[in-house]
């Protein structure tokens, strides 16, 4: 279920300015605006919005896709717009648009300490399935690899939402672009 008044849809560069603001305020090493406008270039990539019913970006996801994985690189909530289900509903959507492009399944990477968000992966039917030791730096922690698979279409967010791009990188490094 989409919360009151939130809206999804593709992420632009007029977007870049909120959602960089929402990246340093969410992750100890931040994507730079130059990487977000970089992969809204790129075709193998969806890049996708939450705004409230002002129009305000309170949260984004990334996904990129590689044959039939889809990889979901990033994904943050503005602080204030935290735990009201729009980060379930941003995945909602990245699930929704894997599926859409016959990816059968999606994994991701998170910090060991973020247990709201392996929550909220657990919660939706990703399981974790191995570690990758010293991934993320800044401060050094190992990373949980989670995949989702197989995907279905029982999402709540309509289906067509992708809106950008992103080469085959680590959850949390700057992809190389």
């Amino acid at each position: 279920m989409i919360p009151a008044g939130i809206a999804i849809r593709p992420m632009s560069r007029s977007d870049l300015p909120e959602v960089v603001a929402i990246e340093h305020a969410s992750f100890p090493s931040p994507w730079s605006e130059r990487t977000f406008r970089n992969l809204l270039r790129r075709r193998n990539t969806d890049m996708i919005v939450a705004c409230s019913p002002l129009g305000d970006v309170v949260g984004y996801a990334v996904t990129w896709f590689a044959g039939a994985e889809a990889e979901l690189g990033d994904l943050a909530v503005h602080p204030a717009a935290r735990r009201n289900g729009v980060g379930q509903t941003l995945l909602d959507a990245a699930v929704r648009a894997a599926v859409g492009r016959s990816a059968d399944a999606i994994f991701l990477e998170v910090r060991v300490s973020n247990e709201g968000a392996r929550a909220l992966y657990r919660d939706a039917g990703f399981r974790e399935t191995g570690v990758r030791p010293g991934y993320y730096v800044d401060p050094s922690e190992d990373a949980i690899v989670m995949r989702l698979s197989p995907l279905t279409t029982s999402r709540s967010v309509p289906p067509d939402m992708s809106g950008g791009a992103a080469p085959p990188a680590h959850a949390r490094d700057e992809p190389s672009v």
